[in-house]
């Protein structure tokens, strides 16, 4: 059989095919750990609590995985081995997905409560998609890896050794467990969250309050009324005082300006036991810098990072240049209590109150450190840390 003559339909879908599949790998290597939130959230959804202990060893094999085929693919090495992996790997998938999308259309449309997992996560989170939308993309990537399967035997393996095949294998395996290792002790290289840099985050969680306005009621014997709001009964009476010498003054009116406006991410909090202070300190009129130690889960946060002398450093430095230095966590205000007081902690801890299950899931996601910090400023994110890079903080 001639395997030298790769027909060019098949030579497009194969590099479509293995650039997909390096993009997808990519995608979630630069954030391992939202990676290993996803597998959390669907051993929960399947009932399977027991498997988070594995999380994220699967969501680190599962993208090393994913990003060597696409380079074994892209480069045409093994072509035979690749091809099956591939069809083995999209069956898998496109069963899985045809199921989560049933499941959820099942729970939208006739009451039934799957607990499915309503973002896929198969680009991480650069491209968040439906369990539908996952499944139809399903269908488009199974034709390919089914056609280039069938043309196996016409695509002419790369141009190595055996050795040389194994070592090119064994670099994109290299790259792809870099990548996770460093995302993974600092931050993602490239941040998807709605906690980025340059994000206004008080537009985003922050409620516009209404805003209304008092107007000033006079009536005279004839029955007619005048109103004034403050500025013009001020001007009124500076310039004709006399104007309210035959007029009575009735109750004033509230005119309103502008109704609420709703942020649109709801459930952020920044609360102590009596009241919620975010308004207060993400408002884009507060000046003051404001230093914000996310904590999503205190009982899993690593004592390296609070212990650190550089956060002792970075607190004094708040103090001196007048900035707030707050703590916000998801757990309860007795864990925060017992918290503070294992760890002499000196300044505030607030809370934002999450539903184990159903979340929001805003602290958790802001910052992918336990402990890091996030430094806001006028409402607008200016910078974040994991607790590896204290050190940087302290050079702002």
């Amino acid at each position: 059989m001639n395997r030298k003559k790769e027909p060019i339909v098949i030579l497009i879908l194969r590099i479509l095919l293995g650039c997909v599949f390096i993009f997808s790998g990519l995608s979630k290597a630069i954030d391992p750990i939202a990676n290993a939130i996803q597998f959390d959230d669907y051993f929960i959804s399947f009932r399977m609590p027991f498997m988070q202990l594995f999380s994220m060893f699967m969501a680190i094999a599962l993208t090393i995985v994913e990003f060597t085929l696409g380079v074994m693919m892209l480069f045409r090495i093994k072509i035979r081995l690749t091809s099956l992996f591939y069809l083995l790997f999209m069956c898998f998938f496109f069963l899985l997905t045809a199921w989560l999308a049933l499941a959820e259309y099942l729970e939208v449309h006739h009451g039934y409560d799957f607990g499915v997992v309503k973002d896929c996560g198969c680009f991480g989170k650069a491209i968040k998609m439906s369990n539908l939308q996952t499944f139809l993309k399903n269908v488009v990537i199974i034709i390919p890896t089914v056609l280039v399967f069938l043309y196996r035997d016409y695509i002419p393996d790369i141009r190595l050794t055996e050795v040389g095949k194994w070592i090119f294998v064994a670099v994109a395996v290299v790259v792809a467990g870099l990548v996770q290792l460093y995302c993974y002790r600092h931050l993602p290289v490239i941040d998807f969250s709605d906690w980025k840099v340059g994000m206004n985050v008080a537009e985003s969680y922050i409620d516009k309050q209404a805003v209304s306005e008092t107007v000033y009621v006079y009536g005279d014997s004839a029955g007619n009324k005048y109103r004034f709001t403050e500025e013009e009964l001020m001007a009124k009476f500076d310039n004709e005082p006399e104007f309210f010498d035959d007029k009575k003054d009735l109750d004033p009116e509230v005119k309103v300006i502008s109704d609420i406006q709703r942020a649109p991410i709801q459930g952020f909090t920044m609360e102590d036991s009596v009241s919620d202070y975010s308004a207060d300190l993400l408002n884009v009129e507060n000046n003051t810098p404001l230093y914000i130690l996310f904590m999503s889960d205190l009982d899993e946060i690593d004592e390296e990072g609070i212990r650190s002398p550089e956060l002792q450093k970075i607190i004094e430095k708040c103090k001196a240049d007048k900035a707030d230095f707050v703590g916000l966590t998801n757990s309860s205000v007795k864990e925060i209590a017992a918290f503070k007081n294992a760890y002499n902690i000196t300044f505030p801890i607030y809370r934002s109150d999450c539903d184990p299950v159903k979340g929001p899931f805003i602290v958790r996601d802001a910052i992918h450190a336990n402990p890091g910090i996030i430094y806001v400023q006028n409402g607008v994110v200016q910078g974040k840390w994991a607790w590896r890079d204290f050190d940087d903080v302290l050079k702002k």
